[in-house]
């Protein structure tokens, strides 16, 4: 016995065992769930981050590869750690599939059969997402003054880091394996701060800057060539709900960001608005409504530069709010 365990009696312990055993089966009822025995049905994390790990490498072999990876051995290396992610990864679709068939009541062996249609269409998938991947990679080492080389951005920027993730997730989310993508995007979060719904629809060229913060909600749709700052919320206004009280699910609720867009610091875009194409949103503003194409938009002036009249005209486009 533990010196844990040994702070507690045998009889303690053992009534608080049974009485978390009631706890459980309580919760099992009240869910519709089975009582009967049974192994894990869910998805590990832990094994997610082993296949992601694989992923990364087989999208990047020579930067996120194994150390002594050469490249006369690129192709060999990419097919091995592939097939044995694809394999892991039909595990844990199966899994998740067997865990609806079970609750939902569908055809476990339908379940099995789809989860290798699911992974199939994700493989094929993947040589458009390294595409992807690589205007993403661009469009930071352009937009940002700091970077002095687009391995230093695949290497070390956050947000490269959790769109990696986000553009993995999302085809599994399209492919309908939600909770897996749910949690490929949730290790993303822990890992970067950055939180970003499987379920955004992100165009090429994706630039998130610094990263912490920042949050994309399930039905946001982003252009092309978007760039945003640290602590951007682009998020839902309300939570309409139906007549029994319950949230209403499936609702197009997050902003609609168009091509060429700049969000800056700390900007808060709620509801299903639309941000027109090469607007500028800038810091700490908290936007609610449609924004036009071109606009320009910036905190009104302190009360202290207020009180002294401008210098010179308000640019074309610009405004305030």
């Amino acid at each position: 016995m533990s010196a844990t365990a040994a702070a507690v009696s045998s009889a303690d312990l053992g009534a608080v065992v049974a009485e978390l055993r009631a706890v459980r089966r309580a919760w099992r009822q009240s869910q519709g769930r089975s009582l009967e025995p049974g192994g894990r049905d869910l998805p590990s994390r832990d094994a997610l981050r082993e296949i992601l790990a694989d992923l990364r490498g087989v999208l990047f072999p020579m930067r996120l590869g194994p150390l002594d990876l050469r490249q006369e051995a690129e192709d060999y290396y990419v097919g091995v750690t592939l097939d044995k992610a694809l394999n892991a990864l039909t595990g844990q679709v199966r899994l998740e599939l067997q865990h609806s068939a079970r609750h939902a009541y569908l055809n476990p062996r339908e379940a099995q059969a789809r989860a290798a249609h699911i992974v199939y269409e994700f493989a094929q998938a993947l040589p458009g997402i390294r595409r992807l991947l690589d205007t993403d990679v661009l469009a930071a080492y352009q937009g940002d003054p700091a970077a002095h080389s687009v391995d230093e951005v695949l290497l070390c920027y956050p947000g490269m880091h959790a769109i990696i993730n986000h553009r993995l997730a999302h085809v599994l989310y399209q492919q309908g394996a939600t909770m897996l993508a749910r949690l490929i995007a949730e290790i993303g979060h822990s890992e970067t701060g950055i939180d970003i719904h499987p379920g955004a629809t992100i165009g090429p060229g994706f630039f998130i800057d610094h990263g912490t913060g920042v949050v994309i909600g399930e039905t946001a749709i982003i252009g092309r060539r978007v760039r945003i700052y640290q602590a951007v919320t682009l998020g839902a206004k309300r939570f309409p709900t139906d007549e029994n009280g319950h949230l209403k699910k499936g609702l197009l609720r997050h902003p609609n960001i168009e091509d060429d867009v700049v969000i800056y610091a700390g900007a808060t875009i709620l509801g299903r608005v639309t941000i027109g194409r090469g607007a500028v949103i800038g810091g700490n503003l908290w936007i609610t409504h449609d924004v036009p194409p071109g606009a320009n938009l910036t905190q009104a002036r302190s009360q202290e530069a207020a009180a002294s009249p401008p210098t010179q005209a308000t640019l074309p486009g610009e405004a305030t709010v």
